[in-house]
């Protein structure tokens, strides 16, 4: 058994998350002893996008009806196009993300590619120190965060990384956010 065991990571993404931005992170997730909860729109599965064309399908846990904020010890967010960009329209995400800077802790989100466009949604970037994929750095700018280009981002509790190369890097910083929590 590891400190990590029985904590749960929220893992929320839709039809069009890049495909190594959510596959990868949730093996070393659960490598590292976490549980790990896929949160989507809606039951059964959901479709990746892998670089240049749809897929691999993954089992959906939650919906975010049935999701609680509260019962996660962080987040993440997948990119890819399609992904973010939808969930942004959807006030149940919106919400959900801002959850994780509330309940008096704030707990990690991470999110890479282009899911900082959620958290430009959530309104949690202003003054924060950011990366991201390139074509969103102007918005990120727009919302009053600091864009680094950067393999990965660590301001507060908030994790950003780049693309799929900064995959490795991004997921270091999760498990190490995730574990500074639960010693804390």
């Amino acid at each position: 058994m590891t400190e990590s065991d029985n904590i749960s990571v929220a893992i929320l993404a839709t039809d069009g998350f890049e495909q190594s931005e959510l596959i990868k992170p949730k093996q070393a997730l659960e490598s590292a002893g976490f549980n790990v909860d896929i949160i989507s729109l809606k039951k059964g599965d959901i479709t990746a996008w892998d670089e240049d064309h749809w897929g691999e399908k993954v089992a959906v846990d939650l919906t975010l009806g049935e999701a609680k904020p509260s019962k996660y010890a962080g987040l993440v967010l997948p990119g890819g196009l399609f992904n973010p960009d939808r969930l942004r329209q959807e006030k149940s995400a919106v919400k959900f993300i801002q959850a994780f800077s509330q309940f008096g802790n704030k707990r990690p989100i991470a999110a890479i590619c282009h899911g900082p466009w959620l958290l430009i949604e959530a309104q949690l970037v202003e003054g924060k120190t950011l990366t991201s994929f390139p074509s969103i750095k102007t918005d990120l700018k727009n919302a009053g965060a600091d864009w680094i280009d950067l393999k990965v981002a660590v301001d507060d509790n908030l994790i950003t990384s780049r693309n799929p190369n900064d995959l490795d890097a991004f997921n270091e910083a999760i498990i190490e956010a995730l574990q500074q929590d639960t010693i804390n």
